[in-house]
């Protein structure tokens, strides 16, 4: 771990982080990675980004853009994450590496992957012929990676909780409407966040209600994978979740076991070409509802590392009681309502020493409403 960077390091790791946000929404379950190749006199000669996964890694990207091999000679790499020790889907980076004729090696972070773990780092140093140093605005990196790194930890999806509510606290009116809430900036951002995400999740209560798609429609990027939570397996068929052109994308998670037996087993309903073509998945039964940490884990071993839930008050109490949130993603509209549901209801807590208190909290902008974002 080098003790200080230079300004020129800063600047050169901010551009590779910039590079590695190209591949968000694409690369899961890998990391975000990029890279930038500097010449020893401070121009850039090669850039790269993690793009797609199962594809070339960042550092491979970035050799491959430097026109004029003579120009590694006595340049910086600059990398976000570790370069990786191991062969799987692609060749090992570090050994890729070696054989350079450079300088020095400048990386964000250490891959927490237990696969590699520091063993990339070693692979570099052992080869003698350039200077490594790790821990260039690590906090950053880690940061873009928040869901890669939990995921690596727990092997659980990172779940960030997005509420839109009213300046009095509502998030929907006596008759059940949120629409809309939050105006048309709040709704391109959340459109935003859907195209980074592994999976957008919602209740059954918002499937039936708002009968939403949880599709990116006001921006570009890839369409995530779209959870329910229906018990009783009960929602009407007619749900765009069901029988839009995204309806393979559709993860239905239910505890009733007699009636998913019976669906699973109707290979006459398979043969029907209106039959839902997603996937239901059978969870524990808890108390009568979908036991929600159980979900989270098979839902882990699906490989999916992050769930933005779009939450009504119900499920987004729910999983705040069972300590489930990461994150925090909360609009606050200038409107007023005066009645209906309110936000976030029944987490358990009668005193204020048992308030919940987020940290690493930031407020912004957006459009006429505010939003506010921190970490359980």
């Amino acid at each position: 771990m080098a003790d200080t960077f230079s300004e020129n390091d800063f600047k050169w790791m901010k551009r590779a982080i910039e590079l590695a946000l190209k591949g968000r929404g694409y690369v899961a379950p890998n990391p975000l990675v990029g890279c930038v190749i500097v010449s020893y006199d401070n121009k850039v000669i090669g850039e790269g980004y993690h793009e797609k996964y199962g594809e070339a890694h960042a550092e491979i990207n970035a050799i491959n853009s430097v026109k004029d091999k003579s120009d590694f000679v006595d340049a910086t790499m600059y990398v976000t994450l570790e370069p990786c020790s191991h062969t799987g889907k692609t060749p090992s980076c570090a050994k890729e590496i070696v054989d350079l004729p450079l300088k020095r090696i400048v990386i964000g972070m250490e891959d927490p992957n237990p696969v590699v773990n520091g063993s990339g780092i070693e692979i570099l140093k052992n080869a003698g012929s350039f200077k490594v140093e790790s821990g260039c605005l690590e906090q950053k990196v880690s940061r873009m990676n928040e869901a890669f790194i939990h995921y690596m930890r727990f092997k659980k999806p990172f779940i960030t909780l997005k509420i839109a509510q009213t300046a009095d606290g509502y998030v929907a009116a006596p008759d059940g409407n949120s629409k809309w809430i939050t105006g048309e900036e709040s709704r391109k951002k959340v459109h935003e966040w859907r195209s980074y995400y592994d999976a957008v999740m919602v209740g059954k209560n918002t499937a039936e209600l708002d009968n939403p798609k949880l599709t990116v429609r006001h921006v570009e990027g890839r369409q995530p994978l779209r959870i329910v939570i229906d018990g009783s397996l009960g929602l009407p068929e007619h749900l765009n979740l069901f029988c839009d052109q995204h309806e393979e994308k559709t993860i239905v998670l239910t505890h009733n076991k007699e009636k998913y037996d019976k669906t699973a087993d109707s290979m006459l309903q398979l043969l029907q070409s209106d039959y839902f073509r997603g996937e239901t998945m059978l969870v524990r039964n808890k108390e009568g509802h979908v036991d929600l940490e159980h979900a989270i884990e098979l839902l882990g071993d699906k490989q999916i590392t992050s769930i933005l839930v779009e939450a009504g008050s119900q499920l987004a109490s729910a999983m705040i009681r069972e300590n489930l949130v990461d994150k925090l993603h909360l609009f606050i509209a200038p409107k007023l309502l005066g009645g209906g549901t309110r936000s976030v209801v029944g987490v358990g807590i009668d005193r204020m020493e048992e308030v919940i208190s987020l940290h690493d909290v930031s407020w912004a902008n957006c459009g006429s409403d505010v939003l506010l974002t921190g970490y359980f």
